[in-house]
């Protein structure tokens, strides 16, 4: 079972999202906060795989719970719980400060049903996610916005770091392709493009595959 944990200053936008996450078989409603200060707490007592995390709550944001339950900070945890930024502005500040804080993925509060299913699935699987609409638009301002001056050189230095296979998947990533796809465009084995993409991200010290997304429009591998 995937256990998820509710953030959300509004009660009814909770009992919604556990309504419609709890039809699917795989996964449960484990806690539920209204503020990010209780998020924390319980994110350390429940061990959530995923938190929806709404950012902007009256009681305490999510930019600084985010931020708390990325971090290691339970002892004996393994890994943080992935956090799915819920958010119904598509570009603004708040996303971007989520993004920096270490979400895992963002989705639009207007989403279907079986877009929501669908997020809590691939960040418990250990996929990041962005909302399809907003994709382009906030990884290629984010890396704009925190991105040191880079010149053609420092480009190409990034670039052969990685292999031509690996930065090839990379780019593929950057364009929100699954594993799975990723493997069908090139005609590869799934398991081919894990072990390429892990060693990718070794290599350029990502911790997931949205920061290395971020990376790769950082550093000129996918155009801006």
């Amino acid at each position: 079972m995937i256990r998820v944990m509710l953030v959300d200053d509004q009660a009814v936008v909770r009992a919604g999202f556990r309504f419609l996450l709890e039809q699917a078989e795989d996964i449960e409603v484990v806690a539920e906060a209204g503020d990010g200060p209780t998020a924390v707490g319980l994110a350390r007592q429940h061990h959530p795989d995923v938190v929806c995390m709404d950012v902007r709550m009256p009681g305490g944001d999510g930019l600084a719970a985010t931020r708390e339950i990325v971090r290691r900070s339970a002892e004996g945890e393994p890994t943080p719980p992935a956090v799915l930024v819920v958010t119904t502005f598509d570009l603004d500040e708040y996303v971007f400060g989520a993004l920096e804080a270490g979400a895992s993925g963002f989705i639009l509060k207007d989403c279907e049903p079986e877009e929501l299913i669908d997020a809590v699935r691939r960040l418990a699987d250990g996929h990041g996610l962005i909302d399809q609409a907003v994709t382009h638009r906030v990884i290629t301002e984010f890396a704009r916005r925190t991105a040191p001056p880079r010149s053609a050189a420092d480009e190409a230095a990034a670039a052969a770091q990685l292999t031509a296979r690996e930065a090839e998947i990379v780019r593929q990533l950057a364009r929100g392709l699954s594993n799975a796809e990723i493997a069908q465009e090139l005609v590869v084995e799934t398991s081919t493009v894990k072990s390429h993409l892990g060693r990718a991200m070794a290599k350029v010290g990502t911790r997931d595959r949205l920061q290395t997304v971020v990376w790769a429009y950082q550093n000129g591998l996918v155009p801006g």
